[in-house]
């Protein structure tokens, strides 16, 4: 449990840090689609004999430079590149599933997490990556934030908006392969944008609500974990529940905040 604690700490701070320039793109789903992307990486290194998760890592930061670029110079809209991501990336996977004869429980471990069974080198290592991911976001913070916020005023600026939003993306893929031997890939999307959504109807400020929105992401593990060991439920899918609740209750806190100014 205390690798669990550790693992799913990490996960919670990391997911909503990233998550918060996707929503301020309103790229909310992006997540969604490059787990997908990642579980065919999945399939692809049971097919290959190759390790798991750093094949999951290339493929879906290939898959998510694939979707930036379409979106960017492709001239697909948003939901369009997702769900070109979504549905080739899923059908890849039930091919190489298929061919590597690989449709057990360990493949759909990746799907919905097994942080019970982490490890300690991996603990190590998911900090690690977390680590860089938040460093990333710190030194850039200022230059991500205004592509998100407005991408022609930021060209207008001068800054490489197509670099940075191809950074989002790969900061993007490099959480979800983080997160998936702990939320699972179908889940980790939701923790990458619900503590956002519930930060910002707390939050006075973009700084404020992507500091919240950690803070909300880290009791989501903590709470999540902690329900799931003392009822015995999915971990994972407790962890993304705990986090739906506190949106919940952002938007009733939100609704009192208004009433009372009134």
């Amino acid at each position: 449990m205390k690798l669990a604690f550790a693992a799913g700490l990490v996960v919670g701070v990391v997911a909503p840090a990233v998550g918060f320039f996707l929503v301020e793109r309103r790229m909310s789903l992006i997540g969604d689609g490059i787990g997908h992307t990642a579980f065919a990486g999945v399939a692809l290194a049971q097919l290959l004999g190759l390790d798991p998760v750093l094949t999951a890592l290339v493929v879906s930061v290939a898959g998510a430079l694939v979707m930036e670029l379409l979106h960017s110079r492709g001239g697909a809209v948003g939901d369009q590149a997702l769900a070109f991501l979504l549905y080739t990336s899923m059908a890849a996977a039930v091919v190489l599933a298929s061919a590597a004869r690989a449709v057990n429980a360990g493949l759909f471990a990746y799907l919905f997490g097994s942080i019970l069974t982490v490890e300690p080198g991996t603990v190590l290592k998911m900090s690690a990556a977390g680590a860089l991911v938040l460093a990333v976001i710190a030194a850039l913070y200022r230059r991500l934030l205004a592509v998100a916020l407005d991408e022609e005023a930021a060209r207008a600026c001068g800054l490489p908006v197509l670099g940075l939003n191809l950074l989002v993306a790969v900061l993007a893929a490099l959480t979800v392969a983080l997160s998936m031997r702990t939320v699972g890939l179908l889940l980790v999307a939701a923790l990458m944008v619900l503590p956002v959504l519930a930060a910002g109807r707390l939050a006075r400020s973009v700084r404020s609500t992507l500091l919240i929105a950690m803070a909300l992401g880290a009791l989501s593990a903590v709470g999540g974990l902690s329900l799931s060991w003392v009822s015995d439920l999915a971990p994972g899918g407790t962890i993304v529940l705990v986090a739906a609740g506190l949106y919940l209750l952002s938007l009733g806190a939100g609704l009192v905040r208004r009433r009372v100014t009134v």
